[in-house]
């Protein structure tokens, strides 16, 4: 069977995804680096568990993170998309390698992290760092990236079973940051790591749902084929064609329905400007959308 050559619009697509995981995973390692490990924060996740270990070892979190992952990924290899594997195995090689380049990027001549924020500041760097690692996770996760860890054991359990798994992964991670304090013996470390937790979920929320959030387009033009046809090739948007009659004029008219992200309102406007500046438009928020193209449609 012949593979179909990708065109130029999704190399460029595929390139953007890559690049922007890179940067989200960039932020996430910084705040490890600066935040996280010098005031001996944890989370969930399997940095967590790296970092849990580095506390009472000092193995670095680095290569915990990346020997979990690659026992993880061999065994879910079969199972998973080509496409997530390969974005999630690119995430978990590049985490590691940024991990590793912070913590040496920041690190004093006798090996020890400074505390950037000055002693006794925990609650600062609890928020700051939880706040830079959701934002950098929000947009891997927008560009498809996955760092990983429970992200795999959900996707290999999602792909046979139309499950919520938010609780499951929620337990997974209470256990791994309550387990700090078999190391520090302090309950105000297990608090840190269920706010960072907490406000790492916030951010990723607001993140992934503001690039998300969907509109629906009525567009009245004459040339709606020409603006149908460019919708259709330039956005990769579905565009349904319904008869119309202007009640005033009694004049027939097709209205054009197209539903998109809101990140593509600009793009769509800008086209349809160029093929008919007279064109009317309306535009409008939806709650949601399901189907092909957009979330997948689940109830239970």
């Amino acid at each position: 069977m012949r593979l179909k050559k990708p065109t130029r619009a999704e190399i460029l697509r595929e390139s953007r995804d890559y690049l922007f995981i890179a940067l989200g995973l960039f932020s996430y390692a910084l705040a490890w680096a600066v935040f996280m490990i010098p005031y001996q924060i944890t989370t969930g996740g399997t940095t967590g568990i790296g970092a849990i270990i580095y506390y009472s070892t000092g193995f670095p979190i680095q290569y915990t993170y990346f020997l979990i992952n690659a026992v993880l990924m061999t065994l879910a290899i079969k199972v998973l998309g080509p496409k997530f594997s390969i974005k999630t195995t690119y995430a978990i090689i590049v985490l590691t390698l940024m991990l590793e380049f912070t913590q040496w990027l920041v690190k004093n001549p006798d090996g020890t992290f400074p505390l950037l924020l000055g002693p006794g500041q925990d609650t600062m760097a609890c928020l700051i760092g939880s706040v830079m690692c959701g934002a950098g996770l929000g947009i891997a996760f927008n560009c498809g990236g996955s760092t990983g860890g429970t992200d795999i054991i959900a996707a290999v359990v999602h792909k046979y079973k139309d499950v919520a798994l938010g609780r499951m992964v929620m337990l997974v991670d209470c256990l791994i940051i309550s387990s700090c304090y078999f190391v520090f013996h302090d309950w105000r470390r297990v608090i840190f790591g269920f706010v960072t937790l907490f406000v790492m979920g916030f951010v990723i929320d607001y993140i992934v749902n503001s690039a998300r959030q969907s509109v629906q387009f009525l567009i009245f033009s004459h040339k709606y084929e020409e603006i149908a046809d460019r919708i259709t090739r330039e956005t990769h948007r579905g565009v349904t064609v319904l008869d119309g009659t202007g009640w005033y004029s009694q004049n027939h008219v097709k209205v054009l329905v197209v539903l998109a992200y809101k990140r593509q309102s600009n793009e769509i406007f800008q086209l349809v400007k160029e093929v008919d500046p007279n064109a009317f438009v309306s535009q409008s928020s939806v709650i949601g959308v399901y189907g092909e193209g957009f979330d997948r449609l689940k109830a239970k």
